[in-house]
């Protein structure tokens, strides 16, 4: 009898093993179809990006292992234009949502008054949806019209709501589709509650339009101090360390042959111009980048919506830097020269 109990407890583990090792095959075949579903996602969105890369960067590669003989600097050319063509792919899709909820957002209010209105005519909920899509509320009107199909179908107006809240991805109408949504639940009159939903979601635009203006003069500030006076500060600083090496380095003659006469004597300068130089632009990059993101959290309440002005700033910064630069040699040479 013990024999027999030992071998159906070895039997069992052996069993629950096999399960563990099912399982776990079982896992890791899920999290490698998640894998392929997203890179296959991620070739198909980028596709017209990643083409333009590659094409870019081998051109410019090539061109640069032409000129400098230096694999090196082909390869980080490469990796550098095919990664700026993803990013580039990334903010113009994420520009283009966040445009997309932004025009929703506008017109939504409207969309609920018209929905009220028909509701009080006597329309039921579906035929009040569908009737509620005009083409002046597009891309809106797409929504409202499955939101109608759903309901057709056999869904509740409950979970067609949340579902088109879902797939706008926009907090505000999510915040808004809630209080709709626990109105009805309470047993409230919905048209009532449309045009009351409707009419506070007007003035809280409004409020934000006022706001926006009030702050108006900081997104002045903030994109003149880093797009014009840190161009402006970074050429003088370079430019300075410029003239003080190479009159140092000028100087130095002359300090070998009076020594004896001086209680001091310069030292030969191990400052780097263009360390200077591409530390400027690298700081002013930078600088531009997080301004940008400062702008779009200050006017827009949103930090993405800075985005837009990452390019723009950076082509005014360093034409600034690099216009003062040239002009300013040209006046210290005259000057000195």
């Amino acid at each position: 009898m013990k024999k027999e109990k030992t071998i159906d407890k070895k039997e069992s583990e052996n069993n629950e093993d096999k399960k563990e090792g099912s399982k776990k095959k079982e896992d890791r075949l899920v999290e490698i179809k998640i894998r392929d579903t997203r890179a296959r996602i991620f070739l198909r969105t980028y596709k017209k990006e990643i083409l333009i890369g590659l094409i870019v960067g081998v051109l410019i590669s090539s061109g640069v292992l032409i000129i400098y003989k230096n694999p090196v600097s082909s390869l980080i050319s490469l990796i550098s234009f095919f990664g700026v063509s993803i990013l580039y792919g990334y903010f113009r899709r994420t520009l283009k949502a966040a445009a997309k909820i932004k025009k929703i957002e506008s017109v939504f209010p409207d969309f609920l008054q018209l929905m009220a209105s028909n509701l009080r005519a006597g329309m039921t909920i579906d035929r009040a949806l569908l009737l509620s899509s005009r083409p002046e509320f597009d891309p809106l009107d797409r929504e409202i019209i499955a939101i109608g199909k759903d309901i057709a179908t056999g869904k509740t107006l409950e979970s067609s709501l949340t579902e088109m809240a879902k797939r706008i991805n926009s907090s505000k109408i999510e915040k808004t589709v809630f209080l709709i949504i626990s109105g009805i639940r309470a047993g409230g009159n919905l048209s009532i509650l449309l045009e009351e939903t409707s009419r506070n979601t007007r003035q809280r635009g409004f409020i934000e339009k006022r706001a926006a203006s009030n702050v108006l003069m900081y997104v002045i500030f903030i994109f003149i101090a880093s797009s014009v006076g840190a161009p402006i500060l970074f050429s003088l600083s370079s430019l300075l360390v410029q003239t003080l090496v190479n009159t140092i380095s000028g100087m130095q003659s002359f300090t070998e042959i009076t020594t004896s006469s001086l209680p001091f004597s310069f030292s030969q300068v191990n400052i780097s111009v263009d360390f200077i130089k591409y530390f400027s632009v690298v700081f002013i990059i930078t600088t531009d980048i997080l301004a940008s993101l400062v702008l779009g959290l200050v006017g827009k309440g949103e930090e993405r919506e800075g985005v837009k002005y990452i390019i723009p700033m950076v082509i005014i910064s360093l034409a600034i830097f690099f216009a003062l630069r040239i002009i300013l040699s040209g006046f210290v040479i005259n000057l000195f020269g």
